[in-house]
């Protein structure tokens, strides 16, 4: 099973593009695709914190995800 992951700001910036498929980790959920994605692209475990959207909403870590979920993960936001 493939997931495709959406990529904003400096996630985008680390990966190089703006989406990303990979296979899906074993178990399926939120922490083990961050976990499979920072082994990949070390720099992602450098940020301060790093979220993750499953259908338009903040997922937390042991959050199953499926083939058809769409998957975002948003860097920590600055303002002012």
């Amino acid at each position: 099973m493939a997931l495709k992951i959406a990529l904003f700001g400096i996630t985008r910036d680390i990966v190089g593009q703006p989406t990303l498929e990979m296979p899906a980790p074993a178990p399926a959920t939120v922490g083990a695709l961050l976990d499979r994605m920072r082994a990949s692209y070390p720099a992602l475990g450098q940020l301060r914190s790093c979220a993750v959207a499953v259908n338009n909403e903040y997922a937390p870590a042991e959050q199953a995800i499926g083939p058809n979920d769409e998957i975002a993960l948003i860097p920590p936001v600055a303002g002012g």
